[in-house]
C-alpha cells in the first residue's frame, strides 16, 4: 500500500502550493488561506453528477456557439491571494485557456456536488468567496441524492438570487445558455 500524501502545515503561497499539487502522485487539493486541504474521496452518485454536469454545459455551449469551455475538475478558481478552490465544474469563457494552466482565468460559471462532508463550506465558504470574483454570474450546488439545483446568480444590481429546483430550465445567462435541471443529473 502507499505511503499517504503527507500535507505541509505551513502557509503557502498560491504558487508554493501550485508547485506543491502538482508534485503530487495523487489526490486532489484545495487552499484555504494559505493551508492545503485534501478533498475526500467521491462516492459514484457525486463523480456521476459531476460528469453529467460537465456535459449538459458542454453541449449547451457547443450548441450556443459561445467562446467558452467546460472542465470537470482540475482547473482552480483563484478565489483570494491565500484561497484557490477546485470546483467540480467550472466554465469559463473569453480566451481560450492555455493547455498548461492550473487555474480558470475567467470563470464565469462554478459548479459543486454537495456531499455530506462539503455541503457546510459549499454553502457558508464558498458561496460568498466565489462571488467576489466579478466574472463568476452562476454558482450551482447540485445535491445528487436529491437530484435538487440550488442556483445562485449575480443580478444587475450587484445583488443575488437563488433559486431552488428539481426540474426545469437553468437560464445561465451570461454566457447565454439554457438547460435542463433534469440534464444535470444521471436518469
Amino acid at each position: 500500500m502507499a505511503e499517504p500524501t503527507k500535507i505541509p502545515t505551513h502557509r503557502m503561497t498560491l504558487a508554493e502550493f501550485y508547485a506543491w499539487a502538482a508534485a503530487q502522485p495523487d489526490g486532489r487539493y484545495e487552499l484555504f488561506d494559505g493551508k492545503v486541504a485534501a478533498m475526500a474521496p467521491e462516492r459514484a452518485a457525486h463523480a456521476a453528477t459531476k460528469a453529467q454536469a460537465w456535459l449538459a454545459l458542454r453541449n449547451a455551449i457547443r450548441a450556443a456557439g459561445l467562446p467558452c469551455q467546460a472542465f470537470v475538475d482540475g482547473l482552480a478558481v483563484e478565489v483570494s491571494e491565500s484561497r484557490s478552490y477546485l470546483p467540480d465544474v467550472v466554465v469559463n469563457c473569453g480566451e481560450r485557456v492555455a493547455p498548461e494552466s492550473l487555474v480558470a482565468p475567467t470563470p464565469v460559471i462554478v459548479v459543486e456536488v454537495a456531499s455530506p462532508s462539503t455541503a457546510r463550506i459549499d454553502l457558508v465558504r464558498k458561496l460568498p468567496d466565489y462571488f467576489r470574483i466579478p466574472s463568476i454570474q452562476h454558482y450551482l450546488i447540485l445535491d445528487a441524492d436529491s437530484r435538487m439545483a440550488i442556483h445562485h446568480r449575480r443580478v444587475p444590481d450587484g445583488t443575488h438570487a437563488t433559486w431552488i429546483a428539481g426540474s426545469g430550465s437553468l437560464v445561465l445567462d451570461p454566457p447565454g445558455i439554457t438547460i435542463r435541471v433534469e440534464d444535470l443529473f444521471e436518469d
